[in-house]
């Protein structure tokens, strides 16, 4: 109870005195408020890894039942994952913000929301009372959407905003009509009576409410077809909020359909297929559209649908090994989805912190004017550099650890599998592949068309690395990269206990040991002579070196004079092949003026990518209904003598259908008397 009232009163003493202080004074206060609530939700965390999960029952009242506050340790694993997020991004939003200190009135509304943010997330992974939970998710819903508006001068900005809160009060629409359901079954909104009450049911009830907290779920987790807001949303907002928001928020997705899943207990094998199909072809879509991208916060916004569909992957694996009685395979499912998601939180909060570098230095973040930034910004191409080989999944960085563990788990799928489960599992192999290799097609094209080269593009003003202090936040994230690679079992051992809880069996711990532990133990050997590899490569080479003048020449262009910049592969022209191949699939818009006379100067050619679900899903239905209440513009003609005869029939209805229905209902009696 402590614990508790210490968090409300943190955060809304934090809230009251930001609007009371200087730019400075916001800053510290948002920081301090953050690392408190850590400190205190994160001993809660711990102590529920310990064996001791904390619990505690408000009284609540007639209409909500009682108010449960628990924490367990999938609770536990996604605080811990959001407390170490915004520890990080709030200290690098400290710096990147510095820049805004003249919006005095901005920052104020976007400190308050970056506290509030934070504890509605933190919120969320404890409350276990469906209407309170709600009221929680809205204010992280504003929360979010006042943070992503901050430079809510730009047109594009409040478009993606509005995107945003839309899609994120429909997302609530359906997380309503879960609980409302679930709560007229059971008289109760508490997630543990909801439980005990879908136990006893069998058939297609339990899998109908399961799929409706899994629409709401997927639509924040960016699963597609419910991605469309992310990749406006991730763009618009500042790079720490970008940061937060693929690193944690949309994770809360992801938690909400663990969280179910332990609280409904479907048919795990429906389930299971229904989320691996999506999480397959969210995973391809979205590197699909990555590779076309030619902002760089779009593209890593895209690639957050794709490694989203890794986790899906996970957790469907997870539900058919549950499913077909198989804990060997729900286990290396459920370890590989929990896994990735603290992975991914850290590779990509990397990248967009990064990816916020590069817009400080250069401000722009269209792919086509950057280039060579490696020899003006070297700490922030190679921190890119270190997450871009992570969501490859490229040893010896985490991301092949959580996929390796995915890749196991099909491995021991496919053993005396049947027809049908052998297909879908070469299928989901086929699709992870294509996965890996499509995302390191993207980010080859990201790092070279960035950091490599001559510049593309003059710039009026100097282009330098970031402060010193600011890159710090960005080392710990790489840190954590490296050590989950290097020495995985202590992470592995972590997630065991969250693992052994949505399965419901204890004997995680012996199947990981007898299946994963002995592949892994070569793994961390491997990875550790590769790097011994590079760093006595390295050694060899400044040796010879020592005693040697390095001499710098001028790359040689095949006797042409031209400006080298302009003979460099641009981000169109270096996945060229691969966008005519799909041509079918993606939808791209051209731009070109056609170029005459021997020594052409005026010619132009731009491309734009489209998301053909976001055409035929959110476009056309938006049409198709202003069309239709397009026909309806008559009633608002601008004359008053209309207007006046719209109340009188509005009062007159109001008096009239009352005698009309109980005229119609003696009507009735009349009749079946007769």
């Amino acid at each position: 109870m402590i614990s508790i009232t210490a968090f409300l009163v943190i955060t809304l003493l934090a809230v009251t005195i930001i609007p009371f202080v200087d730019v400075k004074g916001k800053a510290v206060v948002v920081y301090l408020a953050v690392i408190l609530n850590t400190l205190i939700s994160g001993n809660l965390a711990v102590q529920a890894f310990m064996g001791q999960s904390f619990e505690y029952i408000f009284a609540g009242s007639l209409s909500l039942g009682r108010l449960p506050i628990r924490l367990d340790v999938l609770s536990a694993w996604f605080i811990l994952i959001i407390n170490f997020i915004f520890i990080t991004g709030g200290f690098y939003g400290l710096f990147y913000m510095k820049t805004y200190q003249n919006q005095r009135k901005n920052l104020g509304l976007h400190s308050i929301a970056f506290v509030m943010l934070h504890a509605s997330l933190i919120a969320l992974c404890a409350i276990q009372n469906g209407m309170v939970f709600l009221i929680a998710w809205e204010i992280m819903a504003i929360s979010a959407f006042i943070a992503v508006i901050f430079e809510h001068t730009k047109i594009m900005t409040i478009k993606a905003g509005i995107n945003y809160l839309i899609q994120s009060h429909v997302c609530i629409v359906f997380l309503m009509l879960g609980f409302m359901w679930a709560a007229y079954k059971t008289g109760s909104y508490d997630f543990q009576v909801i439980g005990n009450y879908t136990a006893g049911l069998s058939g297609a009830a339990p899998v109908i409410l399961f799929l409706t907290f899994f629409v709401g779920f997927a639509l924040k987790a960016g699963f597609v077809p419910f991605h469309t807001w992310l990749p406006y949303a991730h763009p618009a907002a500042p790079a720490h909020i970008s940061g937060i928001m693929s690193g944690v928020l949309i994770k809360i997705g992801i938690y909400g359909i663990l969280r179910m899943l332990l609280v409904i207990k479907p048919d795990f094998t429906i389930v299971g297929y229904t989320i691996l199909i999506f999480a397959i072809v969210s995973g391809l879509y979205g590197v699909m559209l990555a590779i076309v991208q030619h902002d760089l916060k779009k593209l890593l916004a895209y690639h957050s649908i794709e490694n989203i569909g890794i986790i899906g992957i996970g957790i469907g694996i997870g539900c058919i090994g549950l499913g077909e009685n198989n804990l060997v395979v729900a286990s290396l499912g459920f370890a590989g989805a929990l896994l990735h998601t603290w992975n991914h939180a850290l590779f990509k909060s990397l990248l967009f912190f990064t990816a916020g570098n590069i817009y400080q230095a250069t401000h722009t973040l269209n792919i086509e004017q950057l280039g060579g930034l490696v020899k003006k910004m070297p700490q922030t191409a190679y921190l890119f550099l270190i997450a871009s080989i992570a969501i490859c999944g490229i040893p010896p960085f985490n991301g092949f650890i959580s996929e390796f563990i995915l890749y196991s788990g099909m491995y021991y799928w496919i053993q005396g599998a049947t027809m049908i489960t052998m297909i879908a599992s070469i299928f989901t192999i086929l699709g992870l592949v294509l996965i890996g290799g499509l995302a390191l097609l993207c980010f080859t094209k990201a790092f070279s068309v960035v950091f490599l080269g001559n510049e593309r593009h003059s710039f009026d003003h100097e282009i330098k690395e970031v402060p010193q202090i600011q890159l710090i936040p960005l080392y710990m994230i790489a840190f954590f990269i490296l050590i989950i690679g290097v020495f995985p079992q202590y992470f592995i051992g972590l997630i065991m206990q969250p693992v052994a809880l949505i399965t419901g069996s204890e004997a995680v711990g012996r199947i990981f040991e007898n299946n994963l532990t002995d592949s892994l133990q070569h793994i961390t050997l491997a990875v550790w002579g590769f790097i011994l590899l590079i760093l006595t490569v390295f050694l060899v080479r400044k040796f010879v070196q020592t005693k040697r003048m390095v001499t710098y020449e001028s790359t040689w262009a095949c006797a042409y004079e031209g400006p080298a910049a302009q003979m460099q592969y641009t981000a169109g022209s270096f996945v060229r092949s691969y966008s005519k191949l799909l041509k079918p699939v993606i939808m791209s818009v051209k731009r070109e003026k056609e170029i005459h006379g021997i020594f052409p100067s005026d010619g132009a050619y731009v491309s734009h990518t489209y998301d053909k679900l976001e055409k035929w899903l959110i476009d056309k239905p938006i049409m198709a209904i202003k069309s239709f209440m397009g026909r309806f513009r008559f009633l608002q003609n601008g004359k008053s003598q209309f207007y006046i005869l719209y109340g009188i029939l509005f009062i007159v209805s109001i008096v009239c259908i009352p005698i009309i229905y109980e005229t119609i209902i003696q009507l009735i009696g009349y009749f079946k008397h007769i």
